[in-house]
């Protein structure tokens, strides 16, 4: 049988933050509906990464579980290594560990900036490079990167997130060319908003990076901030709908480049990076982010120095 051909229930599964949001609906999804599949669930939080494994496991699952910090290359071979000492490969990599650092890119401190990159797109990088030549030896395999709409649109207070995932988009466009030859196939999945812990801990990032956001120039914009999640939920999608996307693209003969996990996601793109002016698009984003708050802020503010 080709390996096109496997039922993805006979295939092993590695999915990175696994323990919350998409990651544990994937898990969760892909033990209801293929029953005796292999799952290896790798996020930090082991406690959260047993519940999840033991819901996987009573729907039909075999599980292993990895403590794993994306952060930490070394953690992340360690996780490969140990996939394949106990399945004896990896059919399928969900690159799905990551968090948004939100913030004006001139007050993110350079640790935080080198973290977000580390677990956003060096981490993922390297459990590629560790699972490429075990697929390759198996006679194929898929890589999923989970993306943004965020990796194609960048918006004020999000540039160190959409810069990592744009990297992530890019990487995942040369591996699909370079990896074909070896049936590996890789797509980028991009959702919108989501209902996840995604704004709790963007939110934190945010406490733990800037000392005192009131103080700044962009304290309008931070005040607006804490709103976001309001505004985005009428529009986001539950984690279990976006997993349904990444199961998909895991049972397409076929699979696409990209597949968008949001409402009307593609007629968003299309519109923003083909069809409307750059300077529309850009004030779109800095009213939605409170970045013409910060203009009148500043205005007044210098007005008043005078």
């Amino acid at each position: 049988m080709s390996k096109n051909h496997i039922p993805l229930s006979q295939q092993v599964v590695l999915i990175t933050g696994a323990s919350a949001g998409i990651g544990a609906a994937l898990a969760q999804v892909l033990a209801q509906q293929f029953q005796g599949i292999r799952l290896v669930l790798a996020a930090r939080n082991q406690e959260k990464l047993a519940h999840v494994a033991n819901y996987c496991s009573k729907a039909g699952a075999e599980v292993m579980i990895v403590p794993t910090d994306m952060s930490q290359i070394e953690e992340v071979e360690a996780l490969a290594r140990a996939a394949v000492l106990r399945f004896g490969g990896v059919d399928i990599l969900v690159n799905n560990a990551g968090y948004g650092q939100m913030g004006p890119i001139e007050l993110i401190p350079a640790a935080a900036t080198r973290r977000q990159f580390e677990v956003n797109l060096l981490g993922p990088l390297a459990l590629i490079r560790a699972l490429i030549p075990v697929m390759r030896d198996r006679g194929g395999g898929r890589i999923v990167n989970i993306s943004s709409l965020g990796g194609k649109l960048a918006f004020p207070f999000g540039g160190l997130y959409s810069s990592s995932k744009f990297a992530l988009e890019g990487l995942s466009d040369a591996l699909r060319m370079e990896l074909e030859p070896f049936n590996i196939k890789v797509s980028v999945i991009e959702p919108g908003p989501v209902t996840t812990e995604f704004f709790d801990v963007a939110g934190q990032g945010v406490t733990e990076t800037v000392a005192d956001p009131e103080n700044t120039p962009y304290r309008a914009a931070f005040r607006k901030l804490e709103k976001l999640q309001e505004q985005t939920s009428s529009r986001a999608w539950t984690a279990e709908r976006v997993a349904q996307v990444i199961v998909r693209s895991l049972t397409d003969d076929n699979p696409r480049p990209r597949y968008t996990a949001a409402t009307a996601g593609d007629f968003l793109l299309f519109m923003m990076t083909k069809v409307l002016p750059t300077k529309f698009v850009d004030r779109f984003w800095q009213k939605f982010y409170g970045i013409d708050l910060v203009a009148e802020d500043w205005k007044k503010s210098t007005t008043s120095q005078k």
